[in-house]
């Protein structure tokens, strides 16, 4: 990899920023200077990162004058206000937040999908929608092959997508189901143990939340695929770590299972597990704490004429959000486009 540089984090004490630390340790990605900003209330508080302690700064435009590559875990209201300012001071922003996403001046990658659209930035690349990230990374490789024609989509989303309080709220109200007593909800819409809950983010047009429609929306960007038609149905379920996705695709182009499962066993990014004879298929379980995007499931969709129904998992803060950030941040350093 290149030469190393100086990097920021906005963030840095989230559950996605502190994700972000650990991989770039794992990756050893070349830091020179680490810059570690969040909210002012924070200011002070120690990180330790490759054995070494550094002390989090409060984030400003001033903070940005001295890195190269910031790495955003923010909202979007935060990103609004400081991403902008990070380009002023010449350093490039990867945001992980919804602020830039639909911008046409703003590419929105997948290194697995399209990694050349960073070619094309202008001081910020945007980070898609966790559950986005997961899907195209287990479709475009069928799209490139025989061609999308239709997607519907389903997720099973875990608690973490709506971090550390999600966790905390689902651990709270299993530990209080258990000892005979009641947690009301404060993250969630209602109550997220032993239940399943249809509704994520606020809902917009035509009865779908805006969750469903970042996966229409981001879908088409990423893949170059304006016109494909989507149908999302986002739903929260009480696991703690990792997305699920059940995925049925109409192709322009007719392909067996057997071919899907040789084109996905040679596609970056993904590992298929599909032996159902076995009880082999992508869990949550199995998928935290990695990188890769699992699907198995594979099969014909018997109410279409020329389709596909699979089931994948991924880990959502590492591949859905913190991996793919720094994913983009090594293309961006090799490609010397900071």
């Amino acid at each position: 990899m290149a030469q190393g540089i100086n990097l920021a984090i906005v963030g840095a004490t989230g559950a996605v920023g502190q994700e972000m630390l650990k991989i770039l340790e794992e990756r050893q990605f070349p830091v020179n200077e680490l810059i570690l900003l969040a909210d002012p209330r924070e200011a002070g508080a120690r990180i330790v990162f490759r054995g070494e302690s550094f002390t989090v700064r409060g984030a400003d435009a001033e903070a940005f004058k001295q890195a190269d590559i910031a790495l955003f875990a923010v909202n979007t209201e935060i990103s609004q206000v400081l991403a902008p300012q990070a380009v002023e001071n010449k350093c490039t922003v990867i945001d992980n937040s919804y602020a830039f996403r639909l911008d046409d001046r703003v590419p929105l990658v997948v290194p697995e999908v399209n990694p050349n659209d960073i070619d094309w930035h202008q001081g910020i690349i945007a980070n898609p929608n966790c559950s986005t990230i997961i899907m195209v990374v287990a479709i475009n490789p069928i799209h490139l092959a025989a061609g999308l024609k239709r997607v519907i989509v389903s997720t099973y989303q875990a608690v973490s997508g709506a971090g550390i309080l999600g966790l905390k709220e689902l651990e709270e109200q299993v530990r209080a189901w258990a000892a005979g007593e009641t947690k009301n909800p404060e993250v969630f819409q209602h109550p997220i143990a032993f239940n399943v809950i249809p509704h994520i983010d606020a809902f917009m047009d035509e009865g779908y939340t805006r969750e469903e429609l970042k996966m229409v929306w981001e879908t088409r960007k990423i893949m170059h695929a304006p016109d494909l038609k989507i149908s999302a149905t986002t739903v929260r379920v009480p696991v703690f770590r990792s997305h699920s996705e059940s995925i049925t695709l109409d192709l322009e182009k007719d392909l067996t299972p057997e071919q899907v499962k040789n084109i996905l066993s040679q596609a970056p990014g993904v590992v298929v597990q599909d032996d159902p004879s076995q009880n082999i298929y992508p869990m949550p379980l199995n998928s935290s704490d990695t990188d890769e995007v699992y699907v198995g499931r594979i099969r014909r969709d018997i109410s279409g004429e020329r389709g596909i129904a699979l089931w994948a998992a991924a880990d959502q803060i590492r591949k859905g959000a913190a991996t793919n950030a720094i994913q983009i941040a090594e293309l961006v350093l090799n490609k010397n486009l900071f």
